[in-house]
């Protein structure tokens, strides 16, 4: 319904009730409007909006629709919003005999005969859901009725049930565009209970001579005693001890009760839900597990069927060692590093920069690259066969031999050693750290190798001076054995010339 035509319904229900005050509006789906019929200055009928948060009708709004106006026999004077207030006189309208509507300027301290206030309509709930010829009432926090509208603002309470029932079906208040079903939270309209509502135990309590009805928010006199009839709960309650009043039924302590995967069981009154648990999300009506997206290094989660897993940016794989970090990747001999800017560093031909394993970093046109590491033309990597591999190695054997501790190479028949099961080849890491230049490599084998090429010649030249030295001195079948003794001059002067006599005579 317009906005304007409701007011001139409501014109037309003012003036046949002889000035009593409107309790009727309607809501679209941003405003709310409605017609109050009460004697008030333009401050005061101002302020009677504001306590909801509302204003005054504009008058541009009431111009904007003027086409719609239709005749009718209310006669009266309405305050309306700015613009149109000017030193001491308000906008106003005045509804004249055949329906005619006058828009003007009145003294604001003059008393008109009611106002027309609009509301804005935040958060709205649809029609309550009705249960067979029950009927619903709606009641706008502002205090007017709602029954011709379709949305309802936040704040709203709903009355289900028979006109000409003592007590209603239900009760309900409109929350965040959804509806609760009373008693709700004790501390919002009294949890929506006729007489009390006790907040221990979040439901509606009645007089010592009344008992609680079946739609557990009023009281009545009528209790189920004395076999006269059985008493009765709505599902998801049941009968107390007393026979007489409905208690809550936990559904959660039931098994089988919210079993799916990363689902827990959460107790309402009168229900229950099925709700996820911290770290899942509901998509599709089930519970995924997502709290692995909250540890990804580099912030980035993938759905793979109903699993969430963590990736990585490019030039990057998921480590093989932590599912939450990320290592970095290279299929190829040569990629760009990943180098931290530095000018400065950069201008000495030098660079902040990291490699995956099995690379090592070179330096090219002033520009950083990965280059991979032959870990094969390194010496005593494998027993056998060597393979190069991006950022590894892999072992193998001659035909005959079997892979053992991924290097060496060991015949079963031979060695005594049998497998237990086959043992597949396996990239091995590399053998070098990131940081060692391409050619130190090459220098580090040609070292290497001069190495031994020197020992090699060292032994040969001593082994051939061993070959041709005598030692005459051990040769001797009559060498003299001294031992170590104080002599004088005298003695040593004869013990020289008897050893050269014994010489001359062997020379004879």
């Amino acid at each position: 319904m317009d906005p304007i035509a409701f007011v001139v319904r409501a014109l037309l229900l003012c003036g046949l009730r002889g000035g009593a005050l409107s309790l009727s509006g309607h809501c679209t789906d941003n405003q709310c409007y409605a017609l109050f019929v009460e004697p008030k200055d333009f401050q005061e009928a101002r302020k009677s909006c504001a306590n909801y948060d509302g204003d005054l009708l504009s008058v541009l709004d009431l111009e904007a629709r003027g086409h719609l106006l239709v005749r009718s026999g209310v006669i009266g004077s309405f305050w309306l919003g700015p613009p149109g207030t000017q030193g001491q006189n308000c906008t106003s309208c005045s509804v004249w005999l055949g329906g005619n509507v006058t828009i003007r300027t009145t003294p604001c301290s003059d008393q008109l005969g009611g106002y027309i206030c609009q509301y804005p309509n935040a958060d709205p709930c649809g029609g309550v859901s009705r249960a067979g010829d029950a009927q619903v009432s709606y009641t706008a926090p502002m205090g007017f009725a709602l029954n011709t509208s379709l949305l309802f603002p936040r704040g709203t309470v709903a009355v289900a049930g028979n006109t000409d029932a003592l007590h209603p079906d239900a009760k309900y208040l409109c929350f965040e565009s959804s509806w609760l079903r009373a008693p709700w939270n004790c501390e919002v309209m009294g949890g929506g209970c006729q007489h009390r509502c006790n907040s221990t135990s979040g439901s509606c309590a009645c007089p010592q001579d009344e008992h609680l009805h079946a739609n557990l928010i009023t009281c009545g006199r009528d209790p189920c005693v004395g076999g006269a009839r059985a008493c009765e709960c709505p599902a998801g309650y049941t009968l107390a001890a007393d026979g007489q009043s409905c208690v809550d039924v936990d559904e959660c302590e039931r098994p089988g009760v919210c079993v799916g995967e990363g689902e827990e069981c959460v107790n309402t009154l009168g229900k229950f839900e099925c709700v996820c648990k911290d770290g899942f999300e509901e998509e599709e009506g089930v519970c995924v597990d997502v709290s692995i997206c909250a540890k990804c290094e580099h912030m980035l989660c993938v759905k793979s069927g109903a699993v969430y897993a963590c990736a990585c940016r490019e030039g990057f794989r998921v480590s093989s060692r932590d599912p939450t970090k990320c290592d970095m990747f290279c299929d190829q001999a040569d990629c760009p590093a990943n180098c931290i800017r530095n000018p400065d560093l950069e201008q000495g031909n030098m660079h902040q920069c990291f490699c995956p394993d099995g690379y090592i970093q070179d330096i090219r046109n002033n520009t950083a690259f990965c280059a991979d590491i032959d870990e094969c033309g390194i010496l005593l990597q494998c027993e056998h066969i060597c393979e190069n591999r991006f950022g590894s190695f892999v072992c193998s054997c001659n035909e005959g031999y079997e892979l053992f501790d991924d290097y060496m190479c060991v015949h079963p028949e031979v060695d005594g050693w049998t497998p237990l099961y086959p043992t597949p080849a396996e990239s091995l890491p590399a053998a070098l750290p990131a940081y060692v230049k391409a050619g130190s490599v090459l220098g580090i084998s040609v070292f290497f190798l001069l190495c031994l090429v020197l020992l090699y010649f060292l032994v040969r030249n001593t082994a051939k001076r061993c070959g041709s030295l005598e030692l005459s001195s051990l040769k001797g079948s009559d060498m003299d054995i001294f031992h170590l003794q104080q002599v004088t001059t005298e003695t040593y002067k004869r013990l020289s010339f008897d050893r050269q006599s014994k010489c001359d005579s062997q020379r004879l």
